[in-house]
């Protein structure tokens, strides 16, 4: 009868018992299911690829649990490396997989990751075992001193010159340009919390500028140096048009995040500078006409002033179409995907 009446009581009132949280004993004080995510983009990488796992699963459970997944992007694949991550899964059901129909590139990789991802904390990595898995404790550690990024910086690189040289250069000007200074925008070890991977958008070659974004963005963004081995299996995916590519991305970077609103101020401010100058020109022309009585069929200046006030009314075009754009258009990429195991 008491606890008959107890139950009443707390049906009446709305009290109930306190519950014990349901992961109260994680070391790491994570409250989802799934503490770490680690995202692996990889393009024929078959050798690699068990290797990679076990020290993954190593480190891993060690630092988390069985409260963690990784997930490998299979980025249109032509050799085992599909085959090889379903006997990985097979035996250990948290490693999981996407597979492209093709060759979509990187970014595309881990935009899919980054969207399926459901890790509290997101570490990406290569799957060409030069980046160590190893290194994940500490990227958490800085991740668990409140930054929302913490990019790796191989500060020893077992690379050809022909592949540092030009990153050293890059580097140097994308810090110049974003505003942050990183040694290692491109290291392809981060860890990233959640809301980071949630509000950046990848695309074309912009996995190289994600700590830019983010900082642009406003989260807090840190590197420390880590780990960085010679490559044991394969062949480097680098050539001479990603670095081309990559500049250019930079300053599609700069746009977007400074104009990606309001593209009126920026064609739009060149556009009335070109017909100021074109007006000015035009006027001083037309005064020694009307009142000197020269002669302006012989003056190149005449049409350098009417050419830059066309190109002015053109920028200014342009600009009035991107606000267009900007208030109506709501695309997301869609890459196609072969098949999946979850």
């Amino acid at each position: 009868m008491e606890k008959e009446e107890k139950k009443k009581v707390e049906s009446e009132t709305g009290q109930q018992k306190p519950r014990k949280p349901r992961f109260a004993n994680n070391r790491n004080n994570f409250s989802s299911d799934t503490a770490i995510s680690v995202v692996i983009p990889l393009l024929n990488e078959e050798e690699s690829l068990k290797e990679l796992s076990q020290m993954l699963e190593v480190v891993l459970e060690k630092e988390v649990g069985k409260k963690y997944e990784v997930l490998f992007i299979d980025d249109g694949s032509t050799d085992k490396s599909f085959d090889v991550i379903k006997e990985i899964h097979a035996k250990n059901s948290n490693f999981k997989v996407i597979r492209f129909r093709r060759n979509y590139g990187k970014s595309a990789a881990l935009a899919i990751g980054f969207d399926k991802a459901r890790g509290k904390v997101v570490i990406t990595m290569d799957a060409d075992l030069q980046d160590d898995p190893n290194e994940i404790p500490n990227l958490m550690a800085k991740i668990k001193e409140g930054y929302d990024l913490v990019s790796g910086w191989k500060k020893t690189r077992h690379d050809p010159i022909g592949k540092t040289l030009p990153s050293k250069f890059f580097n140097f000007v994308t810090s110049k340009v974003s505003g942050i200074k990183l040694h290692d925008f491109n290291c392809g070890l981060k860890a990233y919390k959640r809301e980071v991977t949630k509000s950046l958008k990848v695309y074309g070659e912009m996995h190289r500028y994600l700590p830019a974004l983010a900082h642009i963005d406003g989260f807090k963004v840190t590197e420390i140096p880590v780990l960085h081995h010679p490559r044991l299996y394969g062949k480097s995916k680098f050539g001479a048009s990603r670095f081309v590519k990559g500049f250019l991305d930079l300053t599609t970077v700069v746009f977007t995040t400074k104009y990606l609103k309001r593209p009126l101020h920026f064609f739009g401010t060149i556009g009335v500078l070109f017909m100021l100058i074109g007006f000015i020109i035009d006027l001083y022309l037309s005064y020694i006409w009307l009142y000197k009585n020269e002669s302006l069929s012989n003056r190149p200046l005449v049409l350098f002033g009417v050419a830059l006030i066309i190109v002015g009314v053109q920028f200014f075009s342009t600009g009035l179409l991107g606000e267009l754009l900007v208030k109506n258009s709501n695309i997301k990429e869609n890459y196609s995907i072969k098949e999946q195991i979850f």
